[in-house]
C-alpha cells in the first residue's frame, strides 16, 4: 500500500521563465488533437471468474486496520484527535484509523496549496491531463482491486456495486475530465485583422484555493470533487467522509504515484464544523465543490455569504444535495420492468444514493398485479454482508444512519395512514441492518413522501385512474427535491403528456428506466432546487467552474492619433 506514493522527478519540475512566457503570449496551448473517453467496461465478478480470485487475494491484505494519516504536501501528519472507520456490516472491526487535522492544520494544508499553485497552474493543459490519465489506468488495472476492497470494507457495498462505482465510474469521470477540459478549453477569440491584432484566450486557475467536501456513497465522487478543480490549475483541500476514509485515501494514492504534485491535492479528514468554519474564514477561498447533506450546504452557503468581504475573489460553489425521488406509473406501463427497475433503485446500495427510488405512483388497475411481483422479489432478495456475493442488500453506513432510518420505519408502523407491506426489521446488534421495506400511504403529503430517508424504504401511493393529472400534480408539489424521476409508460400520448409535466422535476429524467445508474458522458448528473447547483458532473458544462479565463488583445500597428473622425469639423 505504501508504495502508492511514489512519485517521479519529472513530475515535479516547473515551468521555465520562457515557457512561462510562451504559455502567456499564445494562451493556453491548442492541442493538434483532443482526446476521447470511452466508458470502462465493467467486470462482472461471476463466481470463480480471474476478477474474483483477484479480489479474494487482495482482501487479505485489509486484516489489519490501515493506518491513515494527514497529507500536507509530502509531509503526513498524526494529531491526538484519533478516529475509527467501522466495517458498517461489523462495527466491531476497525477498517481504519484516521486523525482529525485542527484548525492550524488546515491553514497549514491552504498554505501548502496555495504555495503549489504557483508552479501547478502555469502547467499546459496536456501535462496535467496525462497525470490523471495515468491515475486512470492504473485504477483500471493495477490498483483497481484495492479501490474496489477498500469501498466493500469500508462503505459495504458489494462486489458489483463497489466495481461500479469505485473503479469504473471514477475512472470514467477522470477520462472523461480530460476530453471536456479540452474542449472547454478549444475556444479562441476570433481575430478579424490577424496582421493588425491577434486575440487569443487563457484558461486560467482560479485565484485561491478549493475546498472539497466529500461524501460517503460513491467512493466515485470522493475521488472526483478534489481532482476537477485540479485538472484546470486549481488546487484543492480534500475533506473525505469520516465513514470513506479508507477509500478515499486510496485513490488519493493512487494519484500521487500518477504524478500529482506534493500540495496541489492534500488530504485532509476533519471534524465538518471545524473544517467548515477554517475554509470559509480564509480570504484565498476561490470555490466549494460539495456533495452532501442540504443542512451542510447551507450552512456553508451563508458562512461564505456572511465573509463576502473578507475574500479576494468571489467564491464560486457547486452543490449536490440529495433527492426524494420517484417512479411514476401510467396504466400502460411494462409492469414486470416496472417491478424489476423499482427494486434495482430503491434498494441497492441500501437506498443510498441520492437518485434512489424513495417514492412510487402507481394507479388502481395496475397495483395488485405489480405488488405481488414486488413481494415475489423481495422474497428472493437477501441481506448481510457484501463479502457475501449472494447479498443484494448490506448494512447502512453507520449508527446515526440506521437510527434516522429506524425512526421513518417506526413512523410507518404507528400512522393511521401508513401500512408496511414488506421488511420494516431493523437489527444493529452486529452491523447497521434495515430490511429492504415497502410501505403503503393513503396520504401522498405524507412527510415519509416528502423527506429524503437514504435509506432501503420504498412508499407507494395507489392513485384511481382517472385521476393521473391530478395525481401528478401531487407528485410534483411534494417534495423540495428535483434530482431524478421516472416515468413508465408506453402510451405515446401519455408518455408526451408526463414528459411535459415532469419538465422541472428532476435534473436526470428517465423513461421506462429506473431512476438510478446515470453514467459518465452519458447522463451527466444534477438536479436542482434543494437537489443542488445542476452543474452536471460528468458533462462538458462542468470543466468551465474550475477556470478563469483571460482574454488578451495583442496590437502590431502603432496607434499614430488619438481622434477619430466623427471629431472633425
Amino acid at each position: 500500500m505504501s508504495g502508492l506514493l511514489k512519485t517521479t522527478m519529472a513530475s515535479e519540475r516547473c515551468l521555465s521563465r520562457s515557457q512561462a512566457t510562451n504559455l502567456l503570449n499564445a494562451g493556453l496551448r491548442c492541442l493538434s488533437s483532443t482526446y476521447t473517453a470511452t466508458n470502462e467496461p465493467m467486470l462482472e465478478f461471476a463466481k470463480g471468474s480471474k476478477e474474483t480470485q483477484e479480489l479474494e487475494k487482495v482482501m487479505g491484505q485489509y486484516k489489519d486496520p490501515v493506518d491513515v494519516p494527514i497529507v500536507i504536501g509530502d509531509e503526513e501528519i498524526r494529531t491526538e484527535l484519533v478516529q475509527r472507520q467501522v466495517a458498517p456490516f461489523d462495527h466491531k472491526r476497525t477498517v481504519a484509523t484516521f486523525y482529525y487535522a485542527t484548525p492550524e492544520i488546515i491553514k497549514k494544508a491552504i498554505e501548502s496549496s496555495l504555495k503549489a499553485r504557483v508552479d501547478w497552474e502555469k502547467r499546459p493543459l496536456q501535462e496535467r491531463c496525462d497525470i490523471f490519465l495515468r491515475a486512470a489506468d492504473l485504477i483500471s488495472k493495477e490498483h483497481r482491486m484495492n479501490v474496489i476492497a477498500s469501498t466493500m470494507l469500508g462503505q459495504a457495498k458489494n462486489v458489483f456495486q463497489a466495481e461500479i462505482d469505485a473503479a469504473a465510474e471514477l475512472v470514467d469521470f477522470l477520462r472523461f475530465d480530460v476530453q471536456f477540459a479540452q474542449r472547454t478549453t478549444s475556444y479562441h477569440p476570433v481575430s478579424t485583422e490577424p496582421n493588425v491584432t491577434k486575440n487569443t484566450m487563457v484558461y486560467r486557475g482560479l485565484e485561491g484555493f478549493w475546498a472539497a467536501v466529500c461524501p460517503f456513497n460513491f467512493t466515485a465522487i470522493g475521488g472526483h470533487l478534489p481532482m476537477a478543480p485540479a485538472l484546470m490549475g486549481n488546487v484543492s483541500l480534500w475533506k473525505p467522509s469520516d465513514t470513506a476514509v479508507l477509500s478515499n485515501y486510496t485513490v488519493f494514492k493512487i494519484y500521487r504515484e500518477a504524478g500529482l504534485p506534493p500540495g496541489v491535492i492534500n488530504f485532509v479528514p476533519a471534524d465538518g464544523p471545524t473544517y467548515g468554519d477554517t475554509i470559509t474564514a480564509s480570504p484565498h477561498l476561490a470555490g466549494l465543490n460539495f456533495t452532501g447533506s442540504v443542512a451542510t450546504f447551507q450552512r456553508l452557503w451563508k458562512q461564505i455569504g456572511q465573509n463576502l468581504d473578507t475574500y479576494s475573489n468571489f467564491p464560486r460553489l457547486i452543490g449536490e444535495c440529495g433527492g426524494k425521488n420517484m417512479h411514476f406509473v401510467h396504466p400502460s406501463a411494462d409492469i414486470e420492468s416496472v417491478a424489476n427497475g423499482t427494486v434495482r433503485s430503491a434498494y441497492e446500495f441500501n437506498g443510498q444514493k441520492c437518485s434512489a427510488c424513495s417514492r412510487l405512483y402507481v394507479p388502481e388497475s395496475v397495483w395488485p398485479k405489480l405488488k405481488e411481483r414486488f413481494l415475489s422479489i423481495l422474497s428472493d432478495v437477501k441481506m448481510g454482508s457484501p463479502l457475501d456475493r449472494e447479498n443484494l442488500v448490506t448494512a447502512v453506513i453507520d449508527a446515526k444512519a440506521f437510527a434516522r432510518i429506524k425512526g421513518y420505519i417506526e413512523h410507518a408502523k404507528s400512522s393511521p395512514n401508513l401500512s408496511i407491506l414488506a421488511g420494516g426489521k431493523c437489527d444493529d446488534s452486529v452491523g447497521y441492518f434495515v430490511e429492504p421495506t415497502i410501505v403503503l400511504t393513503k396520504d401522498p403529503k405524507d412527510k415519509i413522501m416528502q423527506e429524503e430517508i437514504f435509506g432501503p424504504v420504498l412508499t407507494v401511493y395507489v392513485y384511481p385512474d382517472n385521476q393521473m393529472m391530478e395525481t401528478v400534480e401531487v407528485a410534483k408539489n411534494t417534495s423540495p427535491f428535483a434530482l431524478t424521476a421516472a416515468v413508465y409508460v408506453e402510451d405515446e400520448a401519455a408518455k408526451a403528456q408526463l414528459v411535459d409535466a415532469f419538465r422541472f422535476n428532476a435534473g436526470n429524467f428517465y423513461i421506462n428506466d429506473k431512476s438510478t445508474g446515470s453514467i459518465v458522458g452519458q447522463q451527466p448528473f444534477g438536479g436542482s432546487r434543494r437537489s443542488g447547483t445542476n452543474d452536471k458532473a460528468g458533462g462538458p458544462l462542468y470543466m468551465a467552474k474550475f477556470t478563469s479565463p483571460q482574454a488578451i488583445k495583442e496590437t502590431f500597428v502603432p496607434l499614430k492619433n488619438w481622434s477619430y473622425p466623427s471629431l472633425e469639423k
